[in-house]
């Protein structure tokens, strides 16, 4: 299809596996995706979880970066008030030095983990960093723009490299802010479907043109999980499914191995909760997925899809990659 595609990459450990093969395959994955012709390939920042390997976002970027010659590599996203404005900036900074013009700066709002792992990180219980995270953004720009007179601060590298920043977010502040900086959004449909619709229309009705972004630019998330026929493909998706029902009960853990059939694993108000949460996925053979595409991209008015597949199977997931891109 003729809209952008990219991809994002837990880096998932799955059952029975361990996070070093996690990271090799990713890094075998983005290749893969360079190849099919992919836009971009982000990870994402999460901590203190059995299933994810890309906790060392920054690190992990640079492998991917390094393994990989021309597809766009980045963030979905920094959990910016985890960090200062700075330590970004130069880790960003120096990834962009090292490969220019390949590397996005995706940042989030939400800390991306439990209140424990949050003291671990050496934040502030309270709200407080929440609340600065405009504050941060503007900070973060200004440290990766061009120098300015009586610029004390500086990251170095990072001052002139002009990392593209994005903002995600799965509710309608990421929206609004977005809007009011100028800058490009992605929403974690993929994960968090409700408010969909209404960001996108808030970014759009209250978009400012800045001198980068003169026009608003969309990307929306799905889960997508192609396979041969519809029967595998909906095998294929119990693991995510079983992810889920996890997530509702407290549990966290590796990617399950698939299952034959959900039922019996949970309650309906468990299946209703985790339908939901998974609304925006397409799942089945390339010609029932071809369909929701379009239908996701009338529906949206996406500029750009951004891809997840928690597939347990490696072989599965290259594939389904490579079913997607051919639509």
């Amino acid at each position: 299809m003729s809209l952008p595609l990219s991809i994002l990459d837990l880096a998932p450990i799955v059952e029975g596996s361990d996070a070093a093969s996690a990271l090799r395959q990713s890094i075998a994955l983005a290749q893969h995706a360079e190849k099919l012709g992919y836009r971009r390939f982000w990870v994402a920042e999460h901590h203190n979880m059995d299933g994810v390997a890309s906790s060392a976002t920054a690190v992990l970027i640079g492998q991917l970066a390094a393994a990989t010659s021309t597809i766009r590599v980045g963030s979905g996203g920094i959990m910016l008030p985890n960090h200062a404005p700075l330590t970004v900036a130069e880790a960003f900074g120096t990834l962009a030095t090292l490969f220019p013009d390949r590397i996005d700066l995706g940042l989030g709002r939400a800390p991306g983990t439990d209140q424990p792992t949050m003291r671990a990180l050496r934040r502030h219980l309270s709200t407080a960093a929440e609340d600065r995270f405009a504050e941060d953004v503007v900070e973060l720009q200004t440290l990766l723009g061009p120098p300015r007179e009586g610029q004390i601060v500086r990251a170095i590298p990072g001052q002139g490299t002009e990392v593209p920043i994005w903002l995600l977010g799965s509710s309608l502040y990421s929206a609004q802010l977005a809007a009011y900086l100028g800058l490009p959004f992605a929403f974690a449909s993929h994960f968090a479907p409700d408010l969909l619709q209404q960001a996108l229309d808030i970014y759009r009705a209250q978009y400012r043109p800045s001198e980068k972004h003169p026009r608003p630019y969309a990307m929306v998330g799905l889960n997508v999980i192609v396979a041969d026929s519809d029967a595998q493909a909906k095998y294929l998706f119990s693991s995510l499914q079983q992810r889920f029902l996890g997530m509702q009960r407290g549990q966290r853990g590796p990617l399950p191995r698939p299952v034959d059939s959900m039922d019996g694993l949970w309650s309906a108000g468990e299946k209703a909760g985790v339908e939901r949460m998974l609304a925006e996925s397409l799942v089945g053979s390339p010609d029932s997925v071809r369909s929701g595409l379009a239908a996701t991209r009338e529906r949206t008015g996406a500029d750009e899809l951004i891809v997840a597949c928690a597939v347990h199977d490696f072989a599965a997931r290259l594939r389904s990659y490579e079913l997607l891109a051919g639509l």
